[in-house]
């Protein structure tokens, strides 16, 4: 096992990945588009390059970032609102042209459950994908861009909304009235999960799968998301009367079925 990962995003979930993964003994090259940043992550042990991606192509060091990596964490989310939005689907195309010719052998996508559209009840990793949104539709063309290389050993993760300290759901919905998917399921994995699921996912050596990275507990949003924001101290949501859909509920069958594995943290405040 090579002890160099490269974290292509070092955000929310990419900063505290790669300092667990240092803990864990690896060295990690971790990217970033801030300059300010630099300097942070360089004081909690990463190596770090200001990289960005665009539709034009990649800007910075990503010969550098890429020199002796053979694993990398691709955590770039698609930005597709607002007027700064770009084609997630082109810039990743960059990203896949950069890695030929580098050390890169294995990668782990961090996707989301979003390429399943509105599919109803269980969802597991053998369903076929419908998605609905642009970024769902950009998400899974990357999947199968990555994943149909024979170059490459890729391992998609599909995680569900993510909460974690100063991130959960219940801060948006606070107040907010008449929502009518009350008796949907909700589809959550905490922070501490993600990062679990990737670390397994590289000491085992599981390379060429996809998972769906969702905590198996799934009460109705209206119960959950009242219960949570009344533990915060923040105004429940309101919602209407239950829908005639039963909604979705993503199931990590792969991740529970195949390989064992433990959830840690549950979403449950």
């Amino acid at each position: 096992m090579n002890s160099i990962i490269g974290i292509m995003g070092c955000g929310w979930l990419g900063t505290p990945l790669a300092q667990h993964l240092i803990k864990e003994g690896f060295t990690v090259h971790g990217s970033t588009t801030s300059s300010e940043k630099l300097q942070d992550l360089k004081s909690l042990g990463i190596l770090p390059f200001k990289i960005s991606l665009s539709e034009n192509g990649i800007e910075g060091p990503i010969e550098a970032f890429l020199k002796n990596v053979k694993v990398l964490v691709i955590n770039v989310p698609p930005n597709l609102r607002g007027s700064n939005k770009e084609n997630y689907e082109v810039k990743m195309k960059h990203l896949h042209a950069s890695l030929k010719g580098s050390s890169v052998a294995r990668i782990i996508f961090i996707s989301s459950t979003s390429v399943y559209g509105d599919i109803e009840g269980d969802v597991t990793e053998t369903s076929v994908p419908h998605p609905e949104t642009e970024s769902g539709k950009q998400l899974l063309a990357v999947e199968e861009k990555f994943k149909n290389d024979p170059d490459l050993e890729t391992t998609i993760i599909r995680f569900g909304g993510l909460i974690g300290p100063k991130r959960h759901p219940v801060t948006y919905l606070s107040g907010k009235k008449d929502l009518s998917n009350g008796n949907h399921p909700v589809n959550l994995i905490h922070l501490e999960d993600c990062i679990h699921i990737i670390e397994t996912i590289v000491k085992e050596g599981y390379w060429g799968e996809i998972f769906n990275g969702v905590y198996p507990h799934h009460p109705p949003k209206q119960e959950y998301y009242v219960n949570e924001a009344q533990k915060r101290g923040l105004q429940a949501p309101i919602y209407s009367e239950p829908t005639n859909t039963q909604g979705k509920k993503i199931v990590p069958f792969n991740l529970m079925h195949y390989k064992k594995y433990r959830f840690q943290k549950p979403i449950v405040g």
